[in-house]
């Protein structure tokens, strides 16, 4: 399938059952990934499309592995390996192995890898429902939990981003 457009992808999100706060959540986190693709010179289509529906699997659930169900629905729709990967791989700053083990995941490294996986991901972090926050924010947030391991995967995305920017993300 290729890549599907805006009004494709909230058509979507719509018919699998997702609640209008994930879809604006959804919308807020492709703005700003856009902005950050355009930045990046990324492919800004495939950005907004993976923005759009990392979130499609919280229609089957709220928890660390709506992530996962997102995938497998996103397969069983027809959509391509590029939107798959971003859907799957954007918890967490990123998920090893070991990380996915902990958290009850199947056993597989869940890291964005390519510059598009990497920019939702990061994008979703600096989004809470459909406010912006600074890293330092979201930092502070995460080691309120005790995350420090998250927190620093994060501080590497955002650093990692923000030097292929030319600008911190903050600034976007």
């Amino acid at each position: 399938m290729e890549i599907p457009d805006e009004k494709n992808c909230l058509d979507l999100l719509k018919k699998v059952g997702c609640s209008d706060n994930v879809i604006s959540h959804c919308q807020t986190v492709s703005i700003l990934a856009v902005k950050i693709a355009e930045r990046a010179h990324a492919n800004v289509e495939l950005v907004r499309a993976g923005a759009l529906l990392h979130d499609i699997g919280r229609s089957k659930s709220h928890g660390i592995d709506h992530a996962v169900k997102g995938a497998r629905l996103a397969k069983d729709l027809g959509l391509s390996i590029s939107i798959i990967n971003i859907i799957e791989r954007h918890i967490g700053a990123g998920l090893s192995q070991d990380d996915a083990v902990r958290f009850h995941l199947p056993k597989k490294d869940y890291r964005p890898q390519t510059l598009e996986e990497k920019i939702v991901c990061h994008a979703d972090s600096l989004i809470g429902n459909t406010r912006r926050r600074t890293i330092e924010e979201k930092i502070e947030k995460v080691l309120l939990e005790n995350e420090k391991e998250y927190a620093l995967k994060l501080i590497r995305l955002h650093k990692e981003l923000s030097d292929i920017c030319g600008v911190d993300l903050n600034h976007i």
